[in-house]
């Protein structure tokens, strides 16, 4: 139009912006003709691809491009990062920008809760309570307890409170979990086999009324491979891992059914604890599983975690 107006000729205008007269005449005469000045340009690798990120996408909706891409490079196929996010973007199954927008950083508060880093599964467990509200059977709490180190679940307890007694029976599926999958009892495992030095794997919660309740630290007492350390107050980033797997379990799992009472809720966790332990991968643990890692850390020689200084509220 400024060409136009100012009864300029081509090979002078193009001079004048800075764009070969070549291609200014291409893309002329491809909009006269009503095609788009550029592209659509061949895309083997998405075609190649679309079909079964598609039915992957399909298969887990509540998952991302990043992690759909993992899973199919688990299962053996080339699945680049960016040619899965497009093949799924052009089908519109990309999570929307704001989908679980607030992936926190809980590193720097982490520290606080244990100033040595974990180096293995075992040593650091993270307990707390969430809230559920069904459709028919009223408000109920799921109770959990997440390894620190592998991200593996060990244990789903639903009740319609969240007081010492729901919190000891959280802590006892636990206990029974850690046997099964590993073949010995917690005790076993923390304790050195040469020297009888005891190891404990610190238990770590919030201040809320039934961690500090006296049946609960009667409880920890009657257990020498526990050791219970409570968070500063106000400060949920000190139980990232926890509240971080909560937030997974309600918006990928529970916020997309409908479920009526607490039995139902009760089946559904179980359903996506199986699913986060065995079947979804984990940036974190660099596109692994936690039950993966959880027991091939645990079937190996521990490296030995340095003493916790008692910086935090013991119970």
């Amino acid at each position: 139009m400024i060409r136009l107006e100012a009864a300029m000729p081509t090979a002078r205008f193009t001079r004048l912006i800075g764009v070969p007269e070549r291609s200014y005449r291409r893309w002329q005469s491809r909009q006269r003709a009503e095609l788009p000045v550029k592209g659509p340009w061949p895309t083997p690798s998405a075609d190649r691809i679309e079909p079964t990120a598609i039915s992957y996408a399909d298969r887990y909706p509540q998952w991302g491009s990043r992690t759909i891409a993992t899973l199919m490079r688990i299962d053996g196929h080339h699945a680049p990062d960016s040619t899965v996010y497009r093949a799924l973007k052009r089908t519109g199954r990309v999570l929307e920008v704001n989908y679980q927008a607030k992936r926190r950083q809980h590193a720097e508060a982490r520290r606080a809760a244990f100033v040595v880093p974990p180096t293995g599964p075992n040593q650091v467990w993270q307990l707390d309570f969430t809230e559920f509200e069904t459709r028919m059977g009223g408000t109920w709490r799921v109770g959990g307890i997440a390894d620190y180190w592998s991200k593996m679940e060990l244990g789903y307890h639903v009740a319609t409170t969240a007081n010492h007694r729901d919190a000891i029976e959280t802590v006892e599926l636990a206990l029974t979990e850690t046997r099964r999958l590993l073949g010995r009892s917690l005790l076993d495992l923390v304790t050195d086999r040469e020297t009888g030095e005891l190891r404990p794997v610190a238990l770590v919660t919030d201040n809320g009324p039934c961690f500090k309740s006296v049946r609960f630290a009667a409880f920890v007492d009657r257990h020498p491979e526990l050791i219970h350390i409570r968070t500063k107050r106000k400060s949920p980033g000190q139980n990232g891992v926890r509240e971080r797997a909560f937030g997974s379990l309600k918006y990928e799992h529970l916020y997309r059914h409908e479920i009526d009472d607490g039995h139902q809720l009760g089946l559904e966790v179980e359903l996506y604890r199986q699913l986060f332990n065995t079947i979804r991968p984990h940036q974190s643990l660099a596109g692994r599983r936690p039950l993966d890692v959880h027991l091939e850390a645990s079937l190996t020689p521990p490296t030995p975690k340095l003493n916790e200084p008692k910086t935090l509220p013991l119970s």
